[in-house]
């Protein structure tokens, strides 16, 4: 399948001496030279925060990552607005929630013209590109590419069993990433660079250097828990080596804020799931969140809850940049750097619908009948209504974080909040229904269907 891209700037094409890149101090933060700072978004598919050492377990599956996340702002309780791909990529760059950008499912995209992040930093004379590793995250089934400069689908492999090539590793999407920078080295604008990486998403590969790492056996006897671990160790190494180039031109690190991310969690047998999508219960919900600038933050964990739709806004509040409109978002940038407490009973809101969309039937329906469950969290309790059965169940994470509660009461008994906050999905669904839909091509539908992928 042909890989897109998307070049606006004839200036991108030039290829300059990667010599220069360190004598050049491309978007230096205040206090070191003079211009604006890079910014480089690492986000990791599948990647639950609490299989990463650095959030507390016992294999040390995130050396890099870890590393990365200790000299910056680390978020303790992160997590995404809804854990399918696309909805949740499009959610961070645009600070919507998934009924706002209509790109509610895998393989419906977004509304056309919104504003975003990218577009946000694009106006104000950064070069952004994105090497995305997934197929949900192709221009034509996410819109995405319409927001960059440089869109690029590094779709190399056939992780699905050898059957569908619609993914890539990390080494592929290092290699492309690495490239683009080099080929930009040298010029005084600064750089918004997305990697997307697909690891550790199923099928979850065994890779048997990093389980030897870890103590694991051999790949007949690793359960899938322990492969989902090994993917998360190879990920981790990948980005290790990135993080390695970076930091070998000392001017261009310390100009660069690095933020990293996941698009949502996995579910690895809890509440008798595998994988994610169909439900908000915790593992596919949280997810790691860290903000590493050299020089402009100091180390802090921060505990208040955050949402995956909070990058843009900090990301653009941390420039110093005009924010994108009200209500996208919340803006870390002053607890980030010390300028005010972390907020009082913030509260997060979460939806989750059908999987991915990509037949020939109508995506006006596909948004509107897609919603399986809605939920919100506050001051440690989360509060969940399931649909259609319109059963709610209600969680105190403080006491109960594996959610063992499992306490069902009718939905006539939900807060007005949750009731509200299912009116507004709802309400915006009935909006969106007028939003692109999108196609890939039948063979591909035909194997991902098969591996029961889609509905």
């Amino acid at each position: 399948m042909p890989t897109l891209r998307i070049h606006r700037w004839l200036a991108l094409v030039a290829a300059p001496a990667l010599a220069l890149l360190a004598d050049v101090a491309v978007g230096a933060p205040s206090g070191a030279s003079a211009g604006p700072a890079n910014v480089l978004l690492l986000t990791v598919d599948t990647l639950r925060a609490d299989r990463l050492s650095g959030y507390g377990y016992s294999r040390r599956t995130s050396p890099h990552i870890d590393r990365l996340m200790a000299a910056g702002v680390r978020f303790d309780q992160a997590r995404t607005v809804e854990p399918l791909t696309g909805p949740a990529m499009t959610s961070m760059l645009t600070g919507l929630h998934p009924h706002e950008h209509g790109a509610t499912r895998n393989g419906l995209p977004m509304r056309p013209g919104l504003p975003s992040l990218a577009r946000t930093l694009d106006a104000h004379g950064w070069a952004t590109a994105a090497f995305v590793g997934t197929w949900p995250l192709r221009h034509r089934l996410s819109g995405l590419g319409e927001h960059f400069q440089t869109y690029e689908e590094v779709l190399t492999r056939r992780r699905w069993f050898g059957l569908v090539r619609q993914e890539a590793n990390a080494d592929d999407v290092n290699e492309r990433a690495l490239a683009w920078l080099e080929a930009n080295a040298g010029r005084r604008r600064p750089f918004f660079l997305w990697a997307h990486y697909v690891e550790p998403h199923a099928p979850y590969v065994f890779h048997g250097e990093q389980a030897a790492r870890l103590g694991l056996g051999k790949g007949a006897s690793a359960d899938k828990s322990d492969r989902y671990d090994t993917e998360i160790a190879f990920v981790d190494a990948a980005i290790g080596e990135l993080l390695a180039w970076l930091e070998a031109r000392p001017a261009l690190a310390r100009s660069t804020m690095v933020v990293l991310t996941s698009d949502h969690g996995e579910s690895l047998g809890e509440h008798g799931d595998w994988g994610h999508g169909r439900t908000l219960y915790e593992p596919a919900l949280r997810i790691p969140l860290g903000v590493t600038w050299p020089d402009r933050l100091a180390p802090r964990t921060v505990a208040a809850p955050a949402s995956l739709r909070d990058v843009a806004a900090t990301v653009l509040g941390l420039l110093g940049l005009p924010p994108l409109p009200a209500g996208r978002g919340y803006d870390w940038s002053g607890v980030l750097e010390g300028r005010r407490p972390e907020p009082a009973g913030r509260e997060t809101r979460h939806q989750a619908h059908r999987g991915a969309f990509l037949g020939r039937g109508d995506a006006r329906e596909a948004r509107r009948n897609g919603l399986l469950a809605v939920a919100r969290l506050r001051g440690g309790i989360k509060e969940m209504l399931l649909l259609p059965s319109s059963r709610r169940r209600v969680f105190d994470l403080r006491s109960d974080p594996a959610e063992q509660g499992r306490a069902a009461e009718p939905a006539d008994a939900a807060t007005a909040e949750l009731a509200e906050w299912l009116a507004a999905v709802e309400l915006g669904l009935a909006a969106a229904a007028d939003g692109p839909g999108a196609q890939v091509d039948a063979e591909s539908a035909e194997q991902l269907r098969a591996l029961g992928y889609l509905d």
